[in-house]
């Protein structure tokens, strides 16, 4: 058993790629506490960043949360540091959502999970949401393929619409968003998470020029985050004719399996980023329960519905803002 701390370099190394893990809204809702003795790092939920609008049950924030737990993991892995995890540690304290211990064992033969997680570091900063149009041409399947393998790798199913599924879903997110836009509780809160960097620096949101264009056809399926403002200079642009969606579902739909739909979601964001697949998100239709209940596929389909992914070829969206380190973590004795 390790007895001695990480030192302050890799410990911050750790925490700067957890938090490169993309969140709703890039609120950022985590925070980490590392107690030296025992060499554990604690993930807790950040209440303050939720978002009771749009996502009142903290489902979203605790995918969020569990992105950055698989970035951990991943760092802790290309650092050579096996980290024993164990989500949901505290039953009698929610906020606490998984401990995490690195052990080092620089004898042991390095376990081919590990090296499998290890491979995934290159992708954590090269990976961001793109919500910029994608060309026409398909991922080949064998591609698809390694994107499934890797939501299977955390207990997820992640799986390509079919072209009748496609059109429901398609349906359903134009639905959410003009239900959104409706909607000024929602607008408001969504307005909070957005950046003017003519006037600040941020280090959370979405920042203006990551918006990316209008789609000139108004069927794009990623959010609008100037909702119902109207920038002259924005730009109004074609986006593709049949955007590839895929499903990440859970076979259970509570905190636990909303932490392993992230760390599933993750995994295969890093995959798709080192086969330069570009991807984003379609969020809105899992925010209204009446419209999240019927995204799962009528004859296929099975389990919870957690994340709608659009993925392609195209570019791939700027770096967005990260908070500062000592915004988010906490070293004990």
């Amino acid at each position: 058993m390790p007895t001695e701390a990480l030192d302050d370099t890799t410990l911050n190394g750790l925490v700067a790629d957890a938090t490169a893990a993309p969140s709703m809204h890039n609120a950022q809702p985590w925070q980490f506490r590392y107690g030296r003795g025992s060499r554990t790092l604690t993930l807790l939920a950040d209440l303050d960043r939720a978002m009771p609008e749009a996502d009142p049950d903290t489902r979203a924030l605790h995918v969020g949360c569990g992105a950055a737990l698989l970035n951990l993991r991943v760092s802790a892995a290309h650092r050579g540091l096996e980290a024993v995890t164990a989500l949901r540690p505290v039953p009698s304290a929610p906020t606490v959502l998984a401990h995490v211990r690195l052990d080092s064992h620089p004898d042991a033969p390095r376990k081919p999970e590990h090296e499998a997680l290890a491979a995934l570091h290159p992708a954590i900063r090269e990976r961001h949401t793109s919500r910029y149009p994608f060309d026409e041409q398909t991922i080949p399947e064998d591609i698809r393929g390694r994107f499934a393998d890797a939501a299977r790798a955390e207990g997820a199913d992640f799986a390509f619409l079919t072209p009748v599924h496609l059109e429901t879903v398609l349906e359903l997110i134009r639905d959410a968003e003009g239900y959104d836009r409706r909607d000024p509780a929602r607008e408001a809160e969504q307005r909070r998470w957005t950046r003017d960097t003519n006037a600040e620096a941020p280090v959370d949101g979405i920042p203006d020029y990551a918006f990316g264009p209008r789609d000139a056809s108004e069927r794009a399926t990623v959010r609008d985050f100037a909702g119902t403002a109207v920038f002259a200079s924005r730009a109004r642009v074609l986006f593709e004719n049949r955007p590839q969606l895929a499903l990440l579902s859970t076979p259970g739909d509570r905190p636990e399996d909303w932490l392993r739909a992230g760390q599933a979601l993750e995994r295969v964001l890093l995959t798709a980023t080192l086969h330069s697949v570009s991807t984003s998100f379609a969020t809105q239709p899992l925010e209204w329960p009446d419209l999240r209940w019927i995204l799962r596929d009528p004859v296929f389909g099975t389990g919870h519905a957690q994340m709608i992914v659009r993925l392609g070829y195209g570019p791939t969206g700027p770096r967005t803002p990260r908070r500062p380190l000592e915004q988010v973590l906490t070293i004990e004795p």
